[in-house]
């Protein structure tokens, strides 16, 4: 007696628009996989540049017992540098703080209100706040760090770039919420 034949068989979906026929990547994919990683490349160099300074600091003043000035400055521009790039282009939507309780509770039509509300009001304020920001970094172009002497403007800068991802990030996120992209899931600490 043969065994019962499964229901369930495999069936070869014809390529998405975005791929290739010869079924590899396309080059919208491969230009989006290029800068992710030129982005973690990046965000990975300046931590490294953080480490090394603050190595650097450790080894002067425990080890010599000669403090040097620049590196506290230099720790501090780099963090803030840090921070600033990974929240702006390296850590993705999904893993940024979400209160999964309540959307794993609703529907999905409610869902997609709330990824279009929560991103409009995210988006929208980060756009409205968009030139009182560049106004401000650009006007601290005329000081400059006390050590270092590094205009303002260098340090603050990555904050324009996180508020201009802000915005980006959020009409994506409403684009896609309008076209049901990514509401059916739930959310899960992993």
């Amino acid at each position: 007696m043969a065994p019962p034949r499964s229901p369930l068989r495999v069936v070869r979906c014809p390529p998405r628009g975005g791929d290739s026929p010869r079924g590899g990547p396309s080059v919208n994919q491969s230009m989006l996989l290029w800068l992710k990683r030129a982005a973690n490349a990046i965000g990975g160099a300046l931590f490294l540049a953080l480490f090394v300074v603050f190595i650097v600091q450790i080894t002067a003043r425990f080890g010599f017992n000669k403090p040097l000035p620049w590196t506290d400055e230099a720790a501090v521009i780099l963090y803030l540098w840090v921070i600033l790039w990974a929240a702006a282009v390296v850590v993705p939507e999904r893993e940024h703080v979400v209160f999964d309780l309540v959307w794993n509770s609703v529907s999905y039509r409610t869902r997609q209100c709330m990824r279009i509300a929560g991103n409009l009001l995210i988006g929208g304020l980060c756009l409205v706040a968009l030139p009182a920001t560049w106004d401000y970094v650009h006007f601290m172009a005329r000081e400059g760090s006390p050590v270092l002497g590094i205009p303002f403007m260098w340090i603050f800068l990555p904050f324009v770039l996180l508020m201009t991802a802000l915005v980006l990030r959020s009409g994506w996120a409403i684009v896609q919420a309008l076209q049901g992209i990514g509401l059916e899931q739930e959310l899960h600490i992993s």
